[in-house]
C-alpha cells in the first residue's frame, strides 16, 4: 500500500481547528491507493481532545469511535469524512445525536 504525502506545514498541528489543507486531504483521500491507518493516524494528530474523543481500538478488526464534544473543528473533520463517499461507504456504522461517530475497519494484512 502507497503512503500519502502529507504537508505538515500546511496542516497547522497544535491549532484547535483544522485547515482547509487538512480537511481536503481527509476529503480526498483514496483508500483503494492509500492505507487507511494512515488516515485515521492522520485524523487523530489534528483531533481535539482525543484522549477523550477519539478512541482506536483492535489490530485486525479496528473499532473507530469519534466524539466531537460539541467541537466544530472536529465536527468539520467528521463533515470531510462524510464527503469522502468510499470511507463513509465502507467504514461506518453508525452515528448517535450528540456528534458520535463509530467505524469498523477490517485490516487485511
Amino acid at each position: 500500500m502507497n503512503t500519502q504525502k502529507i504537508n505538515y506545514g500546511k496542516v497547522g498541528l497544535g491549532s484547535e481547528y483544522p485547515t482547509d489543507y487538512s480537511l481536503r486531504l481527509i476529503k480526498n483521500w483514496d483508500i483503494t491507493k492509500f492505507d487507511v491507518l494512515d488516515l485515521i493516524d492522520f485524523i487523530e494528530k489534528i483531533w481535539w481532545s482525543p484522549d477523550w474523543g477519539f478512541i482506536k481500538k483492535g489490530k485486525h478488526k479496528i473499532r473507530l469511535e469519534l466524539h466531537t464534544a460539541g467541537w466544530s473543528g472536529n465536527e468539520d473533520i467528521i463533515r470531510a469524512l462524510n464527503n469522502n463517499f468510499l470511507f463513509w461507504s465502507v467504514y461506518w456504522n453508525k452515528s448517535v445525536r450528540g456528534g458520535h461517530y463509530y467505524f469498523t475497519i477490517f485490516r487485511l494484512k
